[in-house]
């Protein structure tokens, strides 16, 4: 009997020049976000965010880690798909939390337009078009990921 994981196509291993031009678009972002004066930590809650709503496993396992090299905190985390009704998040992270929400679901109109708003009232152009960006990249990463139901192993305690 086959499972569901072993019928499924490794997309980024059977079409590795395509994977490799999203890895290449991933460093791009990475360079555009830092440019624009975008930190490590927001960059990660962005990815978190949107991987969260897209449950995409793998990616969580991912950001969550490189969150935490950043030095965000557990607490932080643990809340963040509620970031709404939490104190914890500057006025930054949050118009970029729901700029990243926007750009996952963008057939949201008014979502996106109250996001653009609130960005607007505190993020830089280049500091929207770089939340956009990483946004953009992270739901490419997670469809990837997802369709290709990429494993996550138990981390050994720390």
């Amino acid at each position: 009997m086959t499972t569901a994981t072993q019928t499924r196509v490794f997309v980024d291993k059977q079409s590795p020049k395509a994977f490799h031009a999203l890895v290449a678009t991933s460093e791009a972002v990475r360079t555009v976000a830092a440019e624009a004066g975008l930190d490590r930590r927001l960059v990660e809650l962005v990815n978190l965010r949107v991987s969260q709503i897209n449950g995409c496993a793998y990616c969580l396992d991912v950001h969550t880690r490189a969150a935490q090299r950043a030095g965000e905190t557990a607490q932080r985390l643990g809340v963040l798909p509620a970031w709404r009704d939490t104190e914890v998040f500057t006025p930054r992270e949050r118009a970029a939390l729901a700029l990243a929400e926007a750009t996952t679901s963008p057939a949201d109109r008014a979502a996106q337009d109250s996001a653009y708003e609130l960005a607007r009232e505190v993020l830089t152009e280049d500091e929207i078009s770089a939340v956009i960006w990483v946004s953009i990249t992270i739901n490419a990463f997670n469809r990837v990921s997802i369709l290709s139901k990429h494993p996550v192993h138990p981390s050994p305690a720390s």
